[in-house]
């Protein structure tokens, strides 16, 4: 629903992550996130990136034009407008899906959603934009509650 999945893979499971109290969560809160921007542009290895919850803003995706409204589209509009946190960290491409961390206590508090950039990729690393978005940590709470 919003561009969250829960994957199931074999072997043993690793340690869980603590989930935030979506209640704690704060415009202001110090934020860390950890992924692997832009692929192999910067390497394969963890970058940590640190930040902090600038706003937490309502909104909704409707198609640019009418002539773009499918079913699906009329649906999402139709469930209503959503919160989304906005991040005042860079992050790039590929530090998308990676959590969001309260900076002080590790808790998981929201999930890299969306990293708007200026032209390609790879430009991102020269010119950054600086607006990261992120899935607050209640829809992965509801996410896990449906499996």
């Amino acid at each position: 629903m919003r561009n969250l999945a829960l994957l199931r893979m074999p072997g043993p499971p690793v340690p869980a992550m603590t989930l935030a109290d979506p209640a704690n969560v704060r415009e202001g809160l110090s934020i860390a996130f950890i992924g692997f921007p832009i692929g192999g542009v910067l390497g394969y290895a963890p970058v940590t990136h640190r930040g902090i919850v600038s706003s937490i803003t309502t909104v909704a995706l409707p198609a640019p034009q009418a002539g773009q409204l499918s079913d699906r589209a009329v649906r999402r509009i139709g469930e209503g407008n959503f919160e989304i946190y906005q991040l005042d960290a860079v992050a790039y491409p590929g530090n998308s899906g990676g959590p969001v961390f309260n900076a002080d206590t590790g808790e998981v508090v929201g999930v890299i959603n969306m990293v708007m950039v200026k032209g390609t990729r790879e430009s991102a690393l020269s010119n950054p934009t600086g607006l990261t978005y992120a899935i607050p940590v209640k829809f992965v709470r509801e996410l896990l509650e449906r499996r």
